[in-house]
């Protein structure tokens, strides 16, 4: 059952990065933490391994088969992100949980307000 589940999280969060250009972490990370009791740490480290370079590769593919890929601009924000990814992950890593919880919620509250509002 539980494995079931684990698919469950992975299709949601699938099809809505997949539509929406989400990473799936604002979906993955919350299922993790309420449903399987995970720490904000290993929900985020967790989300993060599922969301490696292969696993994009086909929702990649089908948007720049579409032509919705601008390819030169991707190429210098992936730069830009695998940076930050680093820096991030290294600094959150001494933040005591429930502040990174706070914070991953607000962030996630903040930019749907601004997605609703504008």
């Amino acid at each position: 059952m539980t494995i079931l589940l684990y698919i469950l999280i992975g299709l949601v969060a699938g099809t809505v990065g997949g539509a929406l250009g989400l990473g799936g972490g604002a979906i993955m990370v919350p299922a993790m933490i309420l449903l399987f009791g995970l720490t904000q740490h290993q929900a985020q480290g967790t989300a993060l391994a599922v969301m490696m370079i292969p696993v994009f590769i086909p929702a990649v593919l089908r948007y720049y088969t579409a032509g919705n890929v601008k390819v030169q601009m991707a190429i210098f924000i992936a730069v830009g992100f695998v940076i930050g990814a680093l820096a991030g992950a290294h600094f959150v890593q001494s933040m005591p949980e429930q502040t990174v919880r706070k914070i991953f919620g607000a962030f996630v509250i903040l930019i749907g307000l601004k997605m609703i509002l504008k």
